[in-house]
């Protein structure tokens, strides 16, 4: 076993508790549960309130002005007053906030403010806390780790979908949406009171932790918020993740209107859609696993690109059950691949400094795409009763940033003054401007 490995295997067994409770964490948070929830709710409360596909889904839009605002506003709070905190509390008030989506009484201002609420307060279970707390604990095998940390959205998405079914069957949408809200506060709760720490921050007093947020940020290798946003990369990755979002979001919402519009009986649409999960939990294994061995970009263009052909392969006029299924399984590779992604690149290209700043402000990116896709998606479903025009635009939408990641360049070290270290140098001499 090579020093890497034995270093990678020391890492795991000492930090295993760290990646349970973040993957639980973000199975049961903002991240997986409205995308891989909506589709299922969305014929039924159409039913219910006679509304719109396009207007059911702007749900999600909601949400993404609500991550825009505060996705940020987490990433901050993180860096200053610790990760653990603001997960946690973050998780009890998102339970609270789904739970409202099942009080629903046919009021769209109603509906849009839940989850308006769910977001902001949600935001903190977003991806951005758990993922600096990993990066922290993890060098050696940090993109395994980040993989296995982001199963959670697979995990969720593979069981959530035979769940729902049978407790609206039982209890009909109002009770799913309770019983589904309540899964936050009964799973990722008591794991993360146990196992969730950051190892990059100690716990100090209240009154000393604003000093001691400060000394951790002077201390840490990396680029301050501000040197970021003048770095070339950080909008080219801007850029990518708002189209891929866009694809992947539009593409898992609707799959369950896509299948039964293409003919499929509900058993079948229930057994493919679940396919999701599993394949974006071999997306997060597969990508963790290549991203510690292959530069990054070459390995996301692969995995985030390949969505194009089941978009083209969707669009056909006659689909058949393999057909959809190997259209499903390239979907949830690129869904499962990407927040890992999004979390090794903001580590490798600009640092640990200000990570949850700028994984928040990224993140924002990503979500405003996610929110956009399934309302145009939507939309083009209601005006045609088909899904031609949003096919055809998300596929030109993966292959597109794909080919844009090759141009990120070769990993960056910097110094604690955001100054890069250039390889052969005891020091740097020069800030690079990106």
């Amino acid at each position: 076993m090579t020093a890497v490995n034995q270093l990678a295997s020391s890492e795991f067994r000492r930090g295993w508790p760290l990646i349970l409770s973040a993957m639980v964490g973000i199975a049961f948070g903002l991240s997986p549960m409205p995308f891989y929830t909506i589709g299922i709710f969305a014929p039924l409360l159409a039913r219910e309130f006679h509304w719109s596909f396009a207007q059911i889904f702007a749900g999600i839009t909601c949400t993404t002005v609500a991550v825009v605002i505060a996705s940020p506003l987490v990433g901050l709070l993180s860096d200053h007053y610790g990760v653990r905190r603001v997960a946690l509390s973050s998780v009890v008030l998102f339970a609270l906030g789904f739970m409202s989506l099942g009080a629903g009484n046919g009021s769209l201002t109603l509906y849009y403010a839940s989850w308006l609420v769910l977001a902001l307060f949600g935001a903190g279970t977003l991806p951005i806390t758990w993922t600096r707390a990993v990066n922290n604990g993890f060098e050696s095998g940090k993109g395994l780790a980040l993989g296995l940390s982001l199963l959670g959205t697979g995990l969720f998405g593979y069981c959530i979908k035979p769940v729902a079914a049978w407790l609206i069957a039982h209890y009909g949408w109002r009770g799913a949406y309770l019983a589904i809200g309540a899964m936050p506060l009964l799973f990722a709760l008591p794991i993360g009171l146990l196992c969730f720490h950051d190892p990059g921050q100690r716990d100090v007093h209240a009154r000393h932790r604003r000093e001691a947020a400060r000394a951790r940020s002077a201390s840490t290798p990396g680029l301050s918020m501000r040197q970021t946003v003048h770095q070339w990369r950080f909008w080219l990755l801007g850029l990518c993740f708002v189209s891929l979002a866009f694809g992947v979001g539009g593409l898992i919402a609707n799959m369950e209107n896509l299948l039964k519009l293409a003919g499929f009986e509900r058993s079948s649409i229930v057994a493919l859609t679940s396919m999701i999960g599993l394949s974006v939990i071999a997306g997060r294994i597969a990508g963790g696993w290549l991203i510690d061995r292959f530069w990054a970009p070459a390995v996301a263009a692969a995995l985030l690109g390949a969505p194009a052909l089941a978009c083209i392969l969707l669009g056909d006029t006659i689909l058949d059950y393999r057909t959809a299924a190997l259209s499903i399984i390239l979907i949830g590779l690129a869904a499962g691949a990407e927040y890992d992604l999004l979390a090794y690149l903001v580590a490798r290209y600009f640092g640990m400094k200000s990570y949850g700043s700028i994984y928040g402000s990224l993140y924002s990116f990503f979500a405003f795409g996610a929110g956009l896709g399934p309302v145009f998606f939507g939309a083009d479903f209601d005006r045609t009763h088909a899904y031609s025009q949003s096919l055809s635009l998300a596929a030109i939408l993966f292959v597109l940033p794909a080919l844009l990641l090759l141009l990120m360049g070769r990993y960056r070290q910097f110094d604690q003054s955001g100054v890069q270290i250039r390889p052969g140098d005891l020091r740097s001499v020069g800030v690079d401007r990106g």
